[in-house]
């Protein structure tokens, strides 16, 4: 008999509740401390500010982590933050089952290889149309879309400049205000 050590959501679900963040990617589990003020400071600047335009333009749903997002048995991530429009929100069940339109991670001091690097790669590779990267380092957002070959990084967002997405129409957010903690 054979016994896989993959891991699988059912394994997820089946952990301790705790403070702790748990992702899958290919059958590897990823452990996570809770989130800093200073991330969550951020997470809440860019929530208003979609919650904001939704108020006016109800085009989709914005959900938070922690959240899991199950892209198949053995690739479940639980982004920052994500937004998925109206026609595919047949995919917000007891957990996303399906892929976000928009995704968006704050990076933290553990977090920036798996942001930048399998995170990055599983996004693209599951078909997620946006990923933006928030920097708090460089106090910039990085913008990716989908292209040919997977991601392509189309804006690189400071603080004097607005983030916009064709996702989102007339959606124009000041980047400095993110990183006013």
């Amino acid at each position: 008999m054979l016994i896989s050590s993959k891991y699988t959501h059912a394994d997820l679900v089946a952990m301790p509740e705790d403070t702790k963040r748990r992702e899958i990617l290919d059958g590897d589990l990823f452990v996570w401390p809770s989130s800093t003020i200073r991330h969550q400071t951020m997470l809440v600047a860019l929530v208003a500010a979609l919650a904001r335009y939704l108020e006016r333009r109800p085009v989709g749903e914005v959900l938070l982590s922690p959240l899991d997002v199950i892209f198949s048995e053995f690739d479940v991530l639980q982004p920052d933050l994500m937004f998925i429009l109206n026609e595919h929100l047949d995919i917000v069940q007891d957990w996303v089952r399906g892929v976000p339109d928009l995704v968006i991670e704050v990076l933290s001091p553990g977090s920036i290889s798996m942001d930048r690097g399998p995170k990055l790669k599983a996004y693209a590779r599951f078909g997620v149309p946006e990923y933006w990267i928030v920097d708090p380092e460089a106090r910039a957002i990085e913008v990716y879309r989908q292209s040919a070959g997977g991601y392509e990084r189309v804006a690189t967002c400071g603080e004097r400049d607005s983030v916009s997405s064709p996702l989102l129409p007339e959606f124009a957010l000041p980047v400095a205000p993110v990183f006013a903690v």
